[in-house]
């Protein structure tokens, strides 16, 4: 099985989330919170700031911890082909942008940011990450682990 640990920022302002278009080398793109993998022996706290400003541009500080979240996907699921399935480990950050200018991912798979009215999520082909990420920002529980994320339709891994 591989394996990857990630941080992933949750930005809301003003009833939007900022949400990252992520197109992969090969098949279709789909919005993601911004954020990825972290490197080794970074702090995960120090790796969602990181992420944020490689991919959308802008400067962040992180306001909270929202939780963690740990998936399997099976192997005939996964984005990125492989023979064996696919243990994702996300940690979520509360997080506000306080500079800088949204723009693409110099030489990255992050085509666009865009402030996304949070009422507008739903109709959007995304990965399950934004879902999770949104149920940790609004019920804050105090587990940090909110309910698996169905995956299908709009939803992909």
């Amino acid at each position: 099985m591989s394996f990857r640990l990630a941080a992933y920022a949750v930005c809301i302002e003003d009833g939007r989330v900022l949400l990252a278009r992520h197109v992969p080398p090969e098949g279709e793109s789909n919005w993601t919170l911004p954020g990825g993998g972290v490197e080794h022996g970074e702090d995960p706290f120090d790796a969602v700031t990181r992420e944020v400003g490689e991919e959308t541009g802008c400067d962040a500080v992180v306001e909270r911890l929202l939780g963690v979240d740990s998936r399997v996907i099976p192997a005939a699921e996964r984005r990125v082909p492989g023979p064996l399935p696919h243990q994702n480990v996300g940690i979520f950050y509360g997080v506000r942008i306080i500079g800088g200018r949204l723009r693409p991912e110099p030489n990255g798979e992050t085509a666009e940011s865009v402030w996304t009215p949070i009422a507008d999520v739903a109709h959007l082909r995304r990965s399950s990450l934004v879902d999770i990420g949104l149920a940790l920002a609004r019920t804050v529980p105090v587990t940090g682990h909110v309910a698996a994320v169905p995956v299908g339709g709009l939803i992909q891994h």
